[in-house]
């Protein structure tokens, strides 16, 4: 069986690369679970995915808190937070649910933004929580 992080930061990233909207912000192929050295904004990354048990009466289940990294190369912070919505709608939209695992709850904690005052770039962190069963 494969292990519940692994597929739902896997349903997360397909589901925000295949998004045209997204796309349009920060170019093709720019959704990472860890960016490869080298690469420059704009993109996402998946930062962080903490899970925990919490089981139901009748199904296993568990709580991820998910953190997802958007980097914008100029100190824009419109522009990161415009790429921080997308990353939002898409999350939110309920499609991240698949044979292996149910999403039952998809939920937006918080998001922070900032400007990185070595590089110039603007950051955005957005904090999501899921509950899901197998």
């Amino acid at each position: 069986m494969t292990h519940p992080i692994i597929l739902l930061q896997g349903a997360l990233v397909a589901a925000l690369r295949a998004d045209a909207a997204l796309t349009g912000l920060i170019g093709p192929d720019k959704v990472f679970d860890a960016p490869p050295k080298g690469t420059q904004p704009p993109f996402l990354a998946i930062d962080r995915h903490d899970i925990a048990p919490r089981d139901g009466d009748m199904a296993p289940g568990n709580e991820h808190r998910v953190v997802v990294m958007a980097w914008h190369p100029d100190a824009n912070r419109r522009a990161v937070a415009e790429i921080a919505e997308r990353v939002l709608a898409v999350a939110l939209s309920g499609g991240l649910s698949g044979p292996q695992l149910k999403v039952t709850l998809a939920g937006h904690q918080r998001t922070e933004t900032s400007i990185d005052t070595r590089s110039g770039q603007a950051r955005a962190t957005v904090h999501l929580r899921f509950l899901s069963e197998a």
